[in-house]
């Protein structure tokens, strides 16, 4: 197996998945004929036909009230949005059904969903195609969200997504889907949903993200290592339900904290996490928990992206000041 980009380990998890499943429908807006946007369901309607493949109409609504028909009823759908910016059409279904099947049913129905949303700026796009709205989401009890951050997570977490018995929305970052690439065998691993993962062990400072920005915490902390400043990198992977112990154990230990993630900074899940570290540590913490975020506007066209995603540069500065 060669290695792939993080979008190629997507598109095999698919095709491991609908191997599996028998039960599994791919549907969604251009997945069929045209593979999607970015090409995550390439070859999938070639290889197990129209009836499991299906290219819907333009509406983002039908797509996830459909979903949810259809996980109710034996089947297990994995839907597309083709942009986050795109979700909100959907929300309705996802909110008031999706989450609350089994609750509503005392447990006589699950909703086996999986929704694919790609996530996040960084590509250029034009209005709408770079959201980072995963706060409005981990707000809803009944949903899981998580965000892989590699070829190798992303395989894996879809895979363990697409078997979950409840809904689960799976956000891929646009910005990685060909700018790394990673050995990632098709051997059916699956990865549980509701761990942090410590992606570089350090014991200076601990920064939390997920998602893109853990690329960038990643090389922050390679440059900082050359410095003599040992940061660890949490990849939060899982955004709900939150894997609270691991976050407390890596800031127990290290006793600083930065959050790093590009959605707006007012109410992002960067806030709920400092807030759940001040009040599980507050005696030990040696400064106080800090946040590197996008701002609290609408993400800017392509010229002004950069100036809005948080940076390498960014963090490397902000860890200076809380070490200094």
């Amino acid at each position: 197996m060669s290695e792939l980009s993080l979008i190629e380990a997507i598109n095999l998890s698919l095709h491991r998945a609908m191997q599996i499943h028998p039960e599994m429908i791919v549907l969604g807006e251009d997945v069929g004929l045209n593979g999607g946007v970015f090409r995550a369901t390439h070859g999938l309607q070639q290889t197990f036909g129209r009836q499991r493949v299906l290219d819907t109409p333009l509406a983002e609504s039908l797509i996830a009230g459909i979903s949810v028909g259809m996980a109710t009823q034996g089947l297990r759908p994995v839907a597309e949005i083709q942009f986050m910016g795109f979700i909100y059409a959907a929300l309705e279904h996802l909110i008031s059904h999706a989450a609350r099947m089994r609750n509503r049913t005392r447990g006589r129905l699950t909703c086996p969903m999986t929704l694919r949303v790609p996530h996040g700026g960084g590509i250029h796009a034009p209005e709408h195609h770079s959201e980072s709205t995963e706060a409005m989401l981990t707000h809803i009890p009944g949903l899981k969200i998580v965000c892989p951050s590699s070829p190798r997570l992303a395989y894996q977490m879809m895979l363990a997504a697409i078997a979950d018995p409840d809904p689960v929305i799976v956000l891929e970052p646009e910005r990685l889907y060909r700018s790394q690439r990673q050995y990632c065998p098709d051997d059916g691993l699956t990865l549980p949903l509701e761990r942090c993962l410590i992606r570089r062990l350090g014991q200076d400072i601990s920064l939390i993200s997920w998602g893109a920005c853990v690329m960038d915490c990643l090389e922050a902390a390679a440059r900082l290592s050359q410095e003599g400043i040992e940061a660890e990198v949490i990849d939060v992977a899982t955004l709900k339900p939150l894997d609270r112990e691991t976050l407390i154990a890596s800031v127990s230990a290290t006793g600083r904290a930065l959050i790093v993630h590009e959605a707006a900074r007012s109410g992002g899940l960067g806030a709920e996490i400092a807030a759940m570290l001040s009040e599980e540590l507050f005696g030990e913490l040696l400064g106080p928990i800090t946040r590197l975020t996008g701002y609290d506007t609408i993400m800017p066209y392509a010229r002004m992206e950069a100036q809005y995603l948080p940076s390498v540069e960014g963090i490397i500065n902000q860890v200076h000041y809380l070490l200094d």
